[in-house]
């Protein structure tokens, strides 16, 4: 090698999306896990990653890859969200109409 050429670096592998990983995480978490509070609040945080992490890529528009992963993040924890949402209305009928029973069939007095 030459002591006169001068090294340039190539370019690099770009940087994931800030919160890429950790949005697609929790919106298959959302889906996974039994927990129904639990379930919902991974859902709403991967939500808001997911968000946040599309919002940084627009702002640098080529800086960033993950999209995919953002967007499967997003996916995921809006039916995480639905699902959860869906699995408490049905535990909280399901208490409203045994109680309601329970008074009128006078067992509650």
């Amino acid at each position: 090698m030459e002591e006169n050429q001068q090294y340039t670096p190539q370019p690099g592998p770009k940087p994931t999306a800030p919160y890429a990983v950790s949005s697609m995480v929790l919106g298959i978490a959302s889906l996974v896990v039994s927990g129904l509070g639990i379930t919902l609040v991974l859902g709403i945080i991967g939500l808001i990653f997911s968000n946040k992490g599309l919002s940084e890529m627009n702002e640098h528009p080529g800086m960033y890859t993950g999209d995919g992963m953002l967007r499967a993040g997003k996916v995921t924890s809006i039916i995480g969200i639905v699902l959860s949402s869906i699995a408490l209305i049905t535990i909280i009928l399901l208490i409203v109409g045994l109680v309601a029973v329970a008074i009128a069939t006078g067992e509650l007095d």
